[in-house]
C-alpha cells in the first residue's frame, strides 16, 4: 500500500466561479477530506446553512477571533470579513486528513506564504461572459457590485501563474472539474 500524507488544498478563483459547488460536488466523493468551514460576517444567502456553508458571526466576534489570533488568514472582501480557523486544518491533518478550503486569491497568497507545501489549484471561468451570467443567476449581486467583482475578477485571474493547477469550470461540467481535483489531491499526497 502506498503511503500518502495529509494535505492541505486550497482552491481559489473569482468569485462566481463555482469554487462552493465544486466544494459540494468533492463532498460526495466521501474521501479522507476535511472541508474548512470558514467564518464570515456577510449575511447568510438562500439556501445556505449555518455551520455547513460558513460560520456566520458579527462584526464584533469576527474582530474578538482576530484579537485572539484564531484565523490562519483573514480578509475584508467586498465589505465582509471572512476566516479561515487554525484549529480547523491543525485538527484535521492531525487525524491524517487532507485539509480542503476555498478562498479569494488574496487569501490563497497569504495560505502559500504561510503552509509552503499547500496546494493551490485555482478555478477559472470558461469566459468573462459566462462568469457575468453566473453572478447574475445568483441574484445577490446589485450592477455596481457586479461591476466590481467582473473588475477583481480580471485582476485575480492574471495571478493564476502563481497557483500549482489551473482547471477551467466549464458550463454543465461539474463532475469532470471536482474528478480532476481529486485526481490531482491522490497524485499529490503520493509524493
Amino acid at each position: 500500500m502506498i503511503k500518502t500524507k495529509p494535505l492541505v488544498i486550497v482552491i481559489s478563483g473569482p468569485s462566481g466561479v463555482g469554487k462552493d459547488v465544486i466544494i459540494e460536488k468533492l463532498q460526495s466523493y466521501n474521501n479522507n477530506y476535511h472541508f474548512v468551514i470558514t467564518s464570515t460576517t456577510r449575511e447568510i444567502r438562500k439556501g445556505e446553512l449555518e455551520g455547513v456553508n460558513h460560520f456566520f458571526v458579527s462584526v464584533n466576534k469576527f474582530k474578538e477571533m482576530i484579537n485572539n489570533k484564531l484565523f490562519l488568514e483573514w480578509a475584508k472582501v467586498y465589505g465582509n470579513y471572512y476566516g479561515v480557523e487554525k484549529k480547523q486544518i491543525n485538527n484535521a491533518l492531525t487525524k491524517g486528513k487532507h485539509v480542503i478550503t476555498r478562498v479569494d486569491v488574496q487569501g490563497a497568497e497569504r495560505i502559500r506564504n504561510i503552509i509552503k507545501n499547500s496546494i493551490q489549484i485555482f478555478i477559472l471561468p470558461p469566459s468573462i461572459e459566462i462568469l457575468k451570467t453566473r453572478l447574475k443567476k445568483r441574484g445577490v449581486n446589485s450592477k455596481n457590485d457586479m461591476k466590481l467583482r467582473l473588475k477583481k475578477a480580471q485582476s485575480e485571474i492574471s495571478k493564476v501563474s502563481e497557483f500549482n493547477y489551473s482547471i477551467i469550470n466549464y458550463e454543465n461540467k461539474l463532475n469532470e472539474t471536482a474528478k480532476t481535483i481529486n485526481e490531482i489531491i491522490i497524485k499529490e499526497s503520493k509524493r
